[in-house]
């Protein structure tokens, strides 16, 4: 398979590296200025599995080439729409598109662009960065893409995707229920990024304070709530528990991604993950502690560079 990677950061950059490290035909998309820097240099990835620099092939946008047979879509969702116009000319009918993004509202707007057809399920769990050199640090024991079809069938193009990710350095797993594993990610990571960013601390700070920890599962509570009212196989109990257990055996500096874009005065995906959630909202359930979140996160977003 052809594979196109959009955007070489924390997450497109490594597993798209990855892919690449075991002789994939992998081209990544990027902006100008990234293209000159991995031309440069190549890609640079630092990680506990293993370090490489790799010299990848790139294109930027508008550049013509013949369309690919998957891509890897690893935007943040605040890019997503500028990204599209640019996309179009590498889809073709016999294109499948695997998002990595966090969340669920993407998957509605790539499905109505492209047909619901073309729109892989898909998720990460990686704790990556790229730093101030552009390279990618990955020192965690996490880095797993799970992917599969919406109707958990088997098909022609997840036999050649098992193809593709076989014996590349990271996890990849083919699920069967992909739409209920999203929505379990998208749980945890909702809850995990709205307490750090709304707080502005690391996960230990948090359970150190009188209410944080009532506070923490009162936002896990509502939102699994509203997460069933979308996806009925979801299970409150079993995945309260299940995020409960992570969140509570995370490392006492472990931070959201978001807590750290906060930090460095970037935009942040607030709409993407708790505005969502708001949205879909049954109107008869209350969810104060999320509506907290995403006002206060909402402000940061007006205010962000005053």
């Amino acid at each position: 398979m052809r594979v196109l990677v959009v955007g070489a950061g924390a997450v497109g950059g490594y597993f798209g590296g990855r892919l690449f490290e075991k002789g994939a035909d992998v081209t990544f998309l990027v902006r100008p200025k990234r293209q000159e820097q991995l031309n440069r240099e190549g890609l640079i990835l630092k990680s506990v599995h293993g370090d490489a620099t790799l010299a990848v092939p790139t294109i930027t946008y508008g550049q013509s080439t013949k369309p690919f047979d998957l891509i890897i879509l690893s935007v943040k969702a605040y890019h997503l729409t500028d990204v599209l116009t640019s996309l179009d000319p590498y889809v073709s009918s016999n294109t499948a598109i695997l998002p990595l993004l966090n969340g669920f509202a993407h998957f509605p707007i790539l499905q109505e662009r492209y047909g619901k057809e073309k729109i892989l399920g898909g998720l990460c769990v990686i704790e990556s960065t790229v730093n101030a050199k552009g390279h990618i640090e990955q020192y965690s024991p996490f880095h797993d893409l799970v992917y599969g079809e919406w109707s958990g069938q088997a098909s022609k193009r997840m036999d050649q995707m098992a193809d593709l990710f076989s014996g590349v350095a990271c996890n990849v797993t083919q699920s069967p229920q992909i739409g209920l594993d999203v929505w379990k990610k998208y749980v945890f990571i909702s809850t995990m990024s709205g307490m750090t960013s709304l707080t502005r601390s690391s996960i230990g700070t948090i359970w150190n304070t009188p209410t944080g920890e009532q506070t923490y599962r009162k936002l896990a509570q509502e939102i699994i709530q509203i997460a069933q009212s979308q996806e009925p196989q979801l299970d409150f109990d079993e995945v309260y528990q299940q995020v409960m257990k992570r969140s509570l055996h995370l490392h006492e500096s472990m931070k959201s991604s978001m807590s750290r874009d906060i930090e460095k005065g970037q935009p942040i995906e607030t709409d993407h993950f708790h505005g969502y959630l708001l949205g879909v909202k049954p109107e008869q359930m209350e969810a104060p502690t999320l509506e907290t979140v995403y006002t206060a996160l909402s402000a940061y977003q007006a205010t962000r560079g005053e």
